[in-house]
């Protein structure tokens, strides 16, 4: 399913990280936030009402500046406006209206693309009748908050949430089944009729995925179709290898947007996060020569929050010079020690340009995304988990015994299991590591998330 998609933007000042922040961090339904790669990009993942969408937050737009700090900013920002389903545009009621924020107003005109004008700092009926004068800017929906407090913010995502189209999901490709979320409450949710592993192929520019994706798609294999992607510069191709069908995201074009390499990077992020909401397995490509980097990390910590299953694969690896019996397991073990907590993943060391191991790196894919489809039967869960917590009983709290007397999978599209106690709140991270760690060594999600909640027995 691809990622609906919202972008902050404003100029400098006005509140758009606060905003942000508002989102990321103080609603019960956020899911995570996830830093960017240049200096005031950040991105997040907001659960709002049951609808669920994506988060840029930009720098401060600033028109015509030779500034080069301002220049790059900018052209961030229309890369943001130009990948965005909804843009939420910021002001500031306090300091009024200013020729920059006419400037933006003019750019969020042009661009054609659902705008909400927001209001900030709205915290006393003063700054409530100085706003109305950025109706004269001519967008329909404006909302008047105080992102500090989260005042109005909750109209705002109201607004945001009623942009997404009802058909944004094709009834006659899913079936709607009920499944219980974090929370513990019962919610709606897509399930293919006809499931077909959907790959993307993300990681940063020059990292080998335009060369991989030529590889894997030569005459090794036979094309069903070559289909246009829900964004551009996306291609899903269709096709199958060893007896299985399955689609191709290609994430790999993005060398024709732009030249300056903080904006193809940026862009590479967002065009990362668009692929990460379709797939259910994220090929992750690494270059041998530089290694692992903060990126590379983030891409990697973002794709683990939106539950999907990671291949990492390491390229170029035949341009390493003296490698030794013991050079990839070395590279290996520093590699999973910056991908922690969550390190049980694959990884492969491949070269798309010589074709070395990449077939084998699909298998795994392949076996990944089997893994992540896996169920548990209830009765073996338990009879397997409850001898764990036998062995190894959660801690006592408080001089109370805690314990655990059930366990079960949830009907997810992630791995998710909850344990049933009588202490459920008491329970503390390193026993749910605990127990992570034994559904891993019994029931096999290498290269897999699990979610673990603790419900009241």
């Amino acid at each position: 399913m691809p990622g609906f998609t919202v972008a902050i933007v404003g100029r400098p000042n006005v509140g758009k990280s606060t905003l942000f922040n508002r989102l990321v961090e103080q609603r019960k339904a956020i899911v995570d936030d996830f830093s960017g790669v240049t200096r005031d990009r950040q991105y997040g993942i907001c659960d709002w009402n049951g609808k669920v969408f994506n988060v840029i937050d930009t720098g401060g737009f600033v028109s015509d500046s030779e500034d080069v700090f301002e220049r790059e900013i900018r052209s961030q920002v229309h890369i943001a406006i130009d990948e965005a389903h909804v843009i939420l545009f910021v002001v500031d009621a306090g300091s009024g209206a200013t020729p920059l924020d006419e400037d933006m107003a003019t750019v969020l005109n042009q661009s054609k693309k659902p705008v909400i004008l927001v209001v900030n700092k709205v915290d006393n009926p003063e700054r409530q009748i100085a706003g109305t004068e950025f109706y004269a800017f001519g967008f329909e929906k404006v909302v008047m908050v105080a992102s500090a407090s989260g005042h109005g913010t909750g109209d705002m995502l109201d607004y945001v949430t009623d942009l997404i189209p009802t058909d944004y999901i094709n009834d006659e490709d899913v079936i709607w089944v009920e499944e219980e979320n974090e929370y513990g409450e019962l919610i709606k949710v897509p399930y293919p009729k006809n499931p077909i592993p959907k790959i993307a192929i993300i990681g940063q520019p020059n990292a080998g995925k335009s060369t991989l994706l030529n590889a894997l798609t030569g005459k090794q294999r036979t094309i069903v179709s070559d289909i246009a992607g829900t964004t551009r510069d996306s291609i899903h191709t269709h096709y199958n290898m060893f007896e299985k069908e399955f689609v191709l995201i290609d994430t790999a074009g993005i060398r024709k947007k732009k030249n300056v390499n903080e904006d193809l990077e940026f862009y590479s992020v967002i065009r990362a996060i668009n692929a990460m909401d379709e797939a259910d397995v994220c090929m992750l490509l690494i270059d041998a020569e530089i290694g692992i980097t903060a990126q590379d990390v983030n891409i990697y910590s973002l794709a683990t929050r939106k539950g999907k299953g990671i291949v990492v694969l390491v390229n170029k690896w035949d341009k390493i010079q003296g490698k030794q019996t013991n050079t990839a397991r070395d590279y290996e073990r520093e590699l999973k020690e910056r991908l922690q907590p969550f390190c049980d993943v694959p990884v492969m060391f491949i070269s798309a340009q010589e074709k070395q191991r990449i077939f084998q790196a699909m298998e795994k894919t392949l076996e990944v995304y089997e893994n992540r489809q896996k169920k548990v039967p209830t009765s073996l869960l338990n009879e397997v988990m409850l001898k764990e917590v036998e062995t190894y009983k959660p801690p006592m709290v408080r001089g109370h015994n805690v314990r655990i007397k059930f366990a079960m999978q949830l009907p997810t599209m992630v791995p998710s299991f909850a344990f049933y106690s009588n202490h459920p709140d008491e329970i503390k991270k390193p026993y749910q590591n605990f127990l992570e760690n034994k559904l891993r060594q019994h029931f096999g999600f290498n290269g897999v998330p699990i979610k673990i909640f603790f419900r009241k027995k």
